[in-house]
């Protein structure tokens, strides 16, 4: 939360207690959570926000880079690493407990970029989508859900 105060700090933006609190729901879940799955979450301690509140909380903190959006699973996720909007994301999703972790590689990112020039395309957003079985899923495989 601390570096998100400082990101809206820095742009000059608003942490209002709505955005806070989803960007809250989210770094609690140990997965990606749907904009209806936050809104369950809020109204476990207020009351039942409406959608459009959460979805454009949800649309300022993905413009801030505070959270990331799950393409594959419409699911939105904290972002915890510190990256430039640019930045290759990779996001390793487990098909078993549907944890999701991030991962960067200076390397990957610079031969896609590459890539993606030769062939007359600039990337926007690169984001890469990487379902698999995570290491305690992997370890324990007689809790896999």
């Amino acid at each position: 939360m601390t570096h998100a105060e400082a990101v809206c700090q820095e742009r000059a933006q608003r942490l209002t207690p709505i955005r806070r609190q989803v960007l809250q729901a989210l770094l609690s879940s140990h997965r990606p959570l749907g904009a209806y799955e936050v809104i369950d979450a809020l109204a476990r301690a207020m009351p039942r926000p409406a959608p459009i509140t959460v979805y454009r909380a949800l649309e300022f903190l993905r413009g801030n880079g505070l959270v990331h959006r799950i393409e594959s699973h419409n699911a939105f996720v904290a972002c915890v690493h510190t990256h430039a909007a640019g930045d290759l994301v990779v996001f390793l999703i487990c098909e078993c407990c549907g944890a999701v972790g991030e991962a960067s590689s200076a390397e990957v990112a610079a031969t896609l970029k590459s890539a993606a020039r030769a062939a007359g395309f600039t990337p926007k957003s690169p984001v890469i989508e990487i379902s698999g079985v995570c290491t305690h899923c992997a370890r324990h495989p007689e809790v896999r859900a």
